[in-house]
């Protein structure tokens, strides 16, 4: 399995709340919109994570990281990644697609990064937890 992460900043003339609230309500829905079936094709799971910026613990100080939401999708195979992006940069959706981003957030341009994760152990017993991830359908 994979992991694409997408770094996402919101509309300066946005507040926190009205970012969530659209891209909850609206863009997380545009392809389910516009007839794509399935709105992502082989994607295993879709997450947002939104940012609250919090005092570092050892100097106190608040860094704003410079994006607002951390976008998740969780693909079989990178087969299946491609699969799905070629049918994101369909010209039929594509201009849709940026048009709607533009109300959403600062750039249609956001740093895009597939990710590789490694657990280490912790807990008392030092251990790598057995996490047996759950999609609801």
């Amino acid at each position: 399995m994979i992991k694409q992460v997408v770094f996402l900043k919101k509309r300066d003339d946005m507040s926190m709340q009205e970012f969530m609230d659209y891209y909850e309500n609206q863009h997380s829905q545009l392809s389910k919109k516009l007839g794509a079936k399935p709105a992502l094709p082989n994607a295993q799971r879709y997450v947002r994570r939104y940012i609250t910026p919090e005092p570092n613990p050892l100097t106190g100080e608040v860094i704003h990281p410079g994006y607002d939401c951390i976008m998740e999708i969780w693909w079989n195979t990178r087969a299946d990644f491609e699969t799905a992006m070629k049918g994101l940069a369909d010209p039929a959706m594509l201009q849709h697609r940026l048009e709607d981003e533009r109300k959403l957030f600062a750039s249609n341009s956001n740093p895009v990064c597939i990710v590789e994760e490694h657990d280490s152990p912790v807990g008392p017993d030092n251990q790598i937890p057995k996490v047996i991830p759950t999609f609801e359908g």
